[in-house]
């Protein structure tokens, strides 16, 4: 049964090109533009003052100045951007989104004005420079990260995890003739886990509890847990996990994964023993709140929901701010605007907090050393806001244009 399981999944990758099996995607091939951002403010990162009537200069992909307009010689050869009014911060990571929408559909070969017209709507258009795909045919994502790659598709770097399941769980919200790679034993996790990295996937997913509707939650043993995780982490690779209830995310801490991909809204709030080992373990949280708004028709059940991730991100980030990753699900829920993420967010945390989600703390988390933050040297990952994300959250879903390795890839 796991042999077949892996014939399909050969099938299904034999097909793309070695360029686009690539563990760690390069910069944009398309040449990068000489950009000079002229009178924004500008935030280095979300701990620093913001610089007023600054300039940020881009030139081979890099950053090449960040000062004082009066400090800045600006090149003759840049294009100059007028920013006065508006606010420049650090590229945002969405670090939970699935390319799974039918306009994903035949990614090799469908019209990159297409490709790129849904990439706009769905993350660009959000200031997203760098994603995280937590599941999606590979058929499909890793065709659209090489075409994005070449410079074909403007888009953002494509990140891929490879998606296990316990046995027999097959979540009710997918359809019953998909095939999942389903994980019985320990051996048949480590075997999927070094399969998905050796077709040049960039981590793993594992579903530590799965929905099954009116039946109870299958959740995936520590053991299987524990073989998938030493796998990715023998090659330096994260591990996610989606938890349905209280045993899936205990069994997910006790296997030693990186990154829960959800909160836990059947949950009130975390246990003293979870938080302390979210804590010695490093465990980062992607809350995904918005998600809870269309889990449930009732806006008194969806409210009670929603106030319950709250409650969780808030327990956990009080010691474990700097591992709080921003994600929306965006691709499973069609809901592109970040906006209401973001006002749930600022339930918890701060606006500062919430940029560092989007920024300096995926950068960190993931060792991205070139990326989170506006400084010489850094790559040119850049968001342009219409206004200040300190003074309204909101703003930070205000984006004039989002400039990938030196590129604009969305422009308002």
């Amino acid at each position: 049964m796991f042999r077949n399981r892996l014939a399909i999944f050969g099938l299904i990758l034999a097909g793309l090109t070695l360029v686009f099996l690539t563990t760690a995607p390069p910069a944009t091939a398309a040449t990068p533009q000489s950009l000079a951002l002229i009178g924004a403010t500008v935030y280095s990162s979300p701990t620093a003052p913001p610089m007023t009537d600054a300039v940020v200069l881009t030139a081979n992909g890099v950053i090449t100045a960040v000062g004082k307009r009066a400090e800045i010689k600006i090149p003759k050869d840049a294009r100059v951007i007028d920013c006065a009014g508006k606010t420049i911060v650090a590229g945002f990571w969405n670090s939970h989104i699935h390319l799974t929408e039918s306009a994903w559909n035949n990614a090799a070969t469908a019209p990159a004005a297409t490709l790129e017209m849904h990439m706009q709507e769905m993350l660009t258009r959000w200031g997203f420079t760098t994603v995280w795909d937590l599941g999606s045919d590979p058929q499909n994502s890793l065709a659209l990260r090489g075409r994005v790659e070449s410079g074909e598709v403007p888009g953002p770097q494509i990140l891929l995890a490879g998606d296990i399941f316990p046995k027999g769980g097959h979540p009710v919200y997918l359809p019953a003739e998909m095939q999942l790679p389903e994980a019985a034993t320990s051996e048949e996790a480590a075997k999927m886990a070094r399969y998905y990295l050796s077709q040049g996937l960039d981590g793993i997913k594992l579903f530590t509890g799965t929905f099954m509707g009116d039946k109870p939650v299958i959740n995936m043993d520590v053991a299987i847990v524990k073989a998938a995780v030493e796998v990715a982490h023998t090659k330096g690779k994260p591990v996610f996990a989606h938890p349905q209830n209280p045993t899936g995310a205990d069994n997910a801490l006790a296997g030693g994964v990186d990154i829960l991909a959800h909160t836990l809204p059947s949950e009130p709030d975390y246990t003293p023993e979870e938080l302390s080992l979210f804590k010695s373990q490093h465990t980062a949280l992607i809350p995904t709140l918005t998600l809870w708004t269309t889990v449930v028709p009732d806006p008194t059940a969806t409210a009670y929901i929603v106030q319950h991730g709250v409650t969780q991100l808030k327990s956990f980030s009080a010691d474990n701010g700097n591992r709080v990753l921003f994600g929306t699900d965006v691709g499973f829920i069609h809901i592109y605007d970040t906006s209401l993420e973001y006002e749930f967010m600022h339930r918890a945390l701060s606006a500062g907090e919430i940029l560092a989600s989007l920024t300096t703390n995926p950068a960190a988390y993931f060792k991205a050393d070139k990326k989170g933050r506006v400084e010489k040297g850094l790559d040119a990952d850049l968001v342009v806001l219409d206004a200040d994300p300190v003074a309204d959250v909101h703003n930070l879903a205000k984006v004039a244009y989002t400039i990938r390795a030196g590129q604009i890839i969305y422009q308002k």
